[in-house]
């Protein structure tokens, strides 16, 4: 690999990530020493307002005037992502200054690896101008270049951080789509994107609840699973590659759904939602069980390690297919759920700066290691 421009003098790293969910950007400052264990000494949370969520959304398909809307997107989530790095600074009580640099993913509009491109939207030389810090952004872009997925970049940092060498660890990050990490106690690490996560869920909870999410599964609780239905969802062609592979909103949104319930009518709003529960949980377990059938533990993190209904649906999943491992969230191991992804991003920020790898050719099918970002100094 090439050699670093410099060692920075500061382990100090932000990252930010907005997700899928599009709900908002989660933050973390963390203390990332060269030799040392990880801590987080402040995290933050900036939701998204209404119009932003909308036009983000909006972006995701074909549409009139695209390059004006997604630059004006881009500057409003610099500002976003800006109001997060002041956040974090003002509850660390850090300056600029300390920081070595901010690790932000932008928000994917279209991910289409197997036309060679990825598209997450931001503005990072706005953002270094606006938080005085450098950013160190577009992280999947090399990955796809060099003949990979660029998703999920994750795993890497889930075995710097969860991995064991007394038991086999998987880490579930449910999200808007699901992404898992084997991490084999004889150190061997894989993973790919198991399908949707929260992101069906959300959608049929808003057009029938008019909320963004279903809290703890409290209306999916209130449902049956229809199993018609839920087999007609397992059909999906993406379920069944193999992996290394990645998907998005390109493939799992409202008219996928929609398309599917045609052929079934009568169905209860509160049964479809109690469905793609159910369908969210098996896809994650029937990776779990084809790829990691030695399973220990299953970490939970993002979004969906606060659905309740969820967390059993995958249990339950589990244990029906002779697996005995355990269903937690992160936080046993340390990290809260809803900080996982954005301390990734610290990481692979400090990847950057230090010009180490932060994929793996295993989990993305890359050609080779390489450094992942591109820099915008402040």
């Amino acid at each position: 690999m090439s050699t670093p421009i410099a060692a920075p003098s500061s382990s100090l790293f932000i990252g930010l990530m907005s997700g899928t969910s599009l709900d908002g950007v989660d933050g973390v400052l963390a203390a990332l020493p060269a030799d040392g264990a990880m801590t987080v000494q402040a995290s933050a949370y900036i939701p998204f307002p209404a119009e932003l969520k909308a036009e983000l959304l909006a972006l995701q398909s074909n549409g009139t005037d695209e390059i004006r809307r997604e630059a004006l997107a881009a500057n409003a989530l610099a500002t976003h992502y800006a109001a997060c790095v002041a956040q974090l600074l003002a509850d660390g009580e850090m300056e600029a200054a300390q920081v070595c640099a901010v690790g932000v993913h932008g928000q994917t509009i279209r991910h289409r690896p197997e036309l060679g491109f990825t598209r997450q939207t931001n503005n990072p030389a706005l953002l270094a101008e606006l938080c005085g810090i450098d950013v160190i952004a577009d992280f999947r872009s090399r990955d796809v270049a060099a003949g990979g997925q660029g998703a999920p970049l994750v795993p890497a940092f889930h075995r710097a951080v969860f991995g064991s060498d007394q038991e086999t660890r998987v880490v579930v990050n449910i999200g808007g789509i699901s992404n898992i990490s084997i991490l084999t106690a004889q150190q061997g690490t894989s993973g790919f994107d198991t399908g949707p996560g929260n992101v069906l869920m959300d959608a049929w909870t808003m057009r029938h609840q008019q909320q963004p999410y279903d809290r703890n599964g409290t209306w999916a609780a209130t449902g049956q699973c229809h199993p018609a239905l839920l087999a007609s969802l397992r059909d999906e062609p993406f379920l069944h590659l193999t992996p290394p592979k990645s998907t998005g909103r390109d493939l799992f949104h409202i008219d996928w759904l929609d398309a599917r319930l045609a052929p079934f009518n009568g169905i209860s709003a509160a049964d479809v939602q109690a469905t793609l529960t159910a369908f969210t949980a098996t896809t994650i377990a029937d990776a779990i069980l084809t790829y990691a059938t030695d399973a220990d533990k299953v970490y939970v993190c993002g979004g969906g390690a606060y659905n309740q209904s969820l967390m059993l649906a995958l249990q339950q999943a589990l244990h029906a297919g002779n697996s005995s491992a355990l269903v937690c969230a992160t936080a046993a191991l340390g990290v809260p759920p809803n900080e996982v992804e954005a301390l990734a991003f610290a990481w692979l920020a400090q990847r950057f700066t230090h010009r180490l790898p932060g994929n793996l050719p295993a989990v993305t099918g890359a050609r080779g290691l390489r450094v992942l970002g591109a820099l915008y100094p402040a």
